[in-house]
């Protein structure tokens, strides 16, 4: 599942975009770079039924925004990405 698939069904599962999340981590504070990522893996599995895979994905996102590294860019593999920038508007904007 690439990345982005793992984003797309969060936002089915939820009804949040990636965005949204980050502005809801952002008025928790965790977008501060000292929270650990278990505290907001902790927070997204409670709160929102989150797996621990997506928790992660959503985690990348609020830390470090839409860009990903490149090693599954175009890899032909089950990972694999078509850009390194992640669409954090939703679904319904593509």
């Amino acid at each position: 599942m690439s990345f982005q698939a793992y984003l797309d069904n969060v936002e089915q599962k939820t009804g949040k975009t990636p965005l949204e999340f980050m502005e809801l981590a952002k008025a928790k504070g965790f977008d501060d770079p000292s929270v650990k990522a278990s505290e907001i893996v902790a927070w997204l599995k409670e709160d929102f039924g989150l797996g621990h895979g997506h928790a992660m994905a959503m985690v990348h996102v609020i830390k470090k925004g839409p860009a990903i590294g490149v090693k599954h860019l175009n890899s032909g593999t089950a990972h694999s990405d078509e850009s390194d920038v992640l669409r954090l508007d939703g679904i319904k904007n593509r």
